[in-house]
Order: structure tokens, then C-alpha cells, then sequence
């Protein structure tokens, strides 16, 4: 009697294949809690007391992404032993398409999140690059979709590679229309993996020079030393020779300074030795060299090099005012006398 009802025939399948259906799903179903409740929080648990990040990453995939794609599974392959109708086949297989290419996408997206966290956390909190990265991600999210969708309804049958041509070729006028965004653009990404300055860096560009406030997609701007705000589009930072003073680790530092020819010889050799001493008296400077180094046009001149082991600009004009003086003193004391611009002018008396 049950082996009767069991060969039942109903809509093409016996009931005996249905029953299998149902207890194939509800093996697969209880399979997947097993291993979630079980398995799944164990492995939580030895995460939480490891230092890196690594398998909390591959959990989370495990419990948002692959469990979801399992239960989906399971219910594809139960289904499909049984016999179906053509149409309803074909409908339950694009749905099980859709599914899978969401989820692919969905992985993709999720990897790419880890891998800018990590770069985020080699390079220390930085919220400017957070919130770059951030502006990234968005963009990798509507490429990794379209990609997606694109799959998707090639699958389908649809004749994409005529509409990706089409697009392909409104997409060479767009970049041609919009080259110099696009030209910034790049830049702002070398800027942002490259790190040639930072917000808050010092630097000098040609003849601007200031502090840096923001870098953005298309421009970065710079408060001058004058107080006004100076804006500059990325293609020409990427572009331009930049020195940013906020890494340097000493600063060297050339002076010249003139004295009078009728400075007798014996001074002269003196005084090499003479701001020799005064610099390696100050502190927080390191003394390179001073010499006579030329005749000037109405001076003798000596040049000095020295180097201030710091980058502060305000220390170094400090510490230069400090030199100034130091010298001012020193030569005042040996009578030697700072040379200023002068004109001998010879005049004959004739009868």
C-alpha cells in the first residue's frame, strides 16, 4: 500500500521522488546549522584570541557570504532532481545565476574592503586616507557590479558586446571631453598610494610655498605663509618638483657676509675661525665650513655652511639671528668692519 502510493505519479515526478527532494534539503539544511552552531562558533571563539585580523576576515566570508550561498545550494541541488518543466527549469537556473554572480560580486567587494583596511593600518591612522580609500571603494563597487550585471545578462543570451562597443566608444569621447579630469584624477590616486607630502607638510612649488590643508580628487590646497589659500589641481603637483621641508631631518643652511679690503690680512685669516667657534657655540647646530671664498665688487667674501638639526623654519631663523649677533660681536671686538656698498671716484684737476 505505501509502496503504491510512493510510485504516485504527480506532475511528472513520484512521490517518492519529492519525499527524496524534501529530506535531501532537510539533510543539506541541517547539515549547514550543525556546522554553524558548532564548528562556526568554535572557530570564532580561537579568532578572538589571535592578534591578526586574517581569520576574522575569513570568518566573517564564511557567515555573509559562503552559509547564505549554501542554503541556496542546497535547495538548487534538491530541486533538481527532480523533473521539471523545461521553462521552470530554465527560470530556476537564472535565478541560481543571479544568486551566484551576487555573491561573487559581493566576495569581491569584501576583499577588496580587507585589502584597504590592511593598507590603512600599515600606513597608521590617517582619516584623510580613510576617507580616500573610502571614496575608492565606492568606485571599485560600481565597476565590480557592472562587471557583475554585464556577466549576467551575457549569459542570459543578450548581445552585450554590441552595447559594450557602443559604450566603449561614448566612453573614448568622455575621456577625450573630460582628459584633464581624468589627468587630476590619476594624479590624486599617485598622491594617494605615493605619498610624496601629507596634510600638514610644508612644501615649496616653484615660487608658492605654505602649509597643506587638503588634497582632493581633482585639486589640493595650500595655505601660504601670506595667509591666502593657493589651489592646485594634481596633474600639476605630480608634475612639479616639490621639496617638503616637513621631512627634512637637518636643515643646511649658506650664508655669505662681506668685509672691507682695507681689512688687514692677519684679521682676515681669523675669521674662519672666528664663526667657527660662534656656531659650534649654539646650540643645536653642527658647523661645516667657513672661507674667504672671492673678491666681491666692494667687499672680501666669506661664506659659511652650517646645518640646524631641526626642520622648523621659526628654529632655524632663531638660530641664525643668534649667529648674527654672535659674529656682530666678534667683529667689533677685532676692529674688523662689515663691507658696504662704495664707489671710489678719482677725479683729475687739469690747468
Amino acid at each position: 500500500m505505501f509502496q503504491d502510493i510512493m510510485e504516485n505519479v504527480f506532475l511528472g515526478n513520484r512521490i517518492a521522488d519529492y519525499l527524496i527532494c524534501v529530506l535531501l534539503f532537510f539533510a543539506g539544511y541541517v547539515g549547514i546549522k550543525i556546522f554553524r552552531h558548532f564548528l562556526l562558533k568554535r572557530l570564532k571563539k580561537w579568532a578572538e584570541k589571535t592578534v591578526t585580523t586574517l581569520d576574522d576576515f575569513l570568518i566573517g566570508i564564511v557567515q555573509n557570504i559562503a552559509l547564505p550561498l549554501a542554503y541556496f545550494g542546497v535547495l538548487y541541488i534538491s530541486v533538481n532532481t527532480l523533473t521539471l518543466n523545461p521553462l521552470l527549469l530554465k527560470g530556476i537556473n537564472t535565478v541560481m545565476m543571479a544568486i551566484l554572480v551576487m555573491f561573487i560580486a559581493r566576495l569581491a567587494i569584501a576583499l577588496t574592503d580587507y585589502g584597504f583596511d590592511i593598507y590603512s593600518a600599515k600606513r597608521g591612522k590617517d582619516k584623510t586616507l580613510e576617507r580616500s580609500l573610502t571614496g575608492i571603494l565606492k568606485v571599485v563597487k560600481v565597476v565590480v557590479w557592472g562587471l557583475a550585471i554585464t556577466f549576467f545578462l551575457d549569459n542570459l543570451g543578450f548581445k552585450i558586446s554590441a552595447v559594450i562597443a557602443g559604450l566603449g566608444i561614448g566612453g573614448v569621447a568622455i575621456a577625450l571631453a573630460a582628459q584633464a579630469i581624468l589627468g587630476d584624477l590619476f594624479s590624486y590616486f599617485a598622491i594617494l598610494f605615493d605619498k610624496p607630502f601629507e596634510i600638514g607638510d610644508f612644501i615649496i612649488i616653484g615660487d608658492y610655498l605654505g602649509t597643506i590643508e587638503h588634497i582632493g580628487i581633482k585639486t589640493t590646497r595650500i595655505r601660504s605663509l601670506g595667509g591666502e589659500q593657493v589651489v592646485f589641481s594634481n596633474k600639476d603637483l605630480t608634475s612639479s618638483r616639490v621639496r617638503n621641508y616637513k621631512r627634512m631631518g637637518k636643515r643646511r643652511v649658506v650664508f655669505r657676509l662681506g668685509v672691507t679690503y682695507q681689512t688687514p690680512l692677519k684679521k682676515l685669516k681669523e675669521i674662519p675661525g672666528v664663526i667657527e667657534k660662534v656656531i659650534k657655540n649654539v646650540k643645536d647646530t653642527t658647523f661645516d665650513r667657513a672661507h674667504f671664498s672671492s673678491y666681491g665688487d666692494f667687499n672680501l667674501v666669506i661664506e659659511v655652511v652650517y646645518y640646524v638639526m631641526s626642520r622648523d623654519y621659526n628654529k632655524y631663523m632663531d638660530i641664525q639671528q643668534e649667529i648674527n649677533f654672535a659674529v656682530k660681536e666678534e667683529f667689533e671686538k677685532r676692529g674688523i668692519e662689515f663691507a658696504y656698498p662704495t664707489q671710489t671716484l678719482y677725479v683729475n684737476k687739469s690747468t
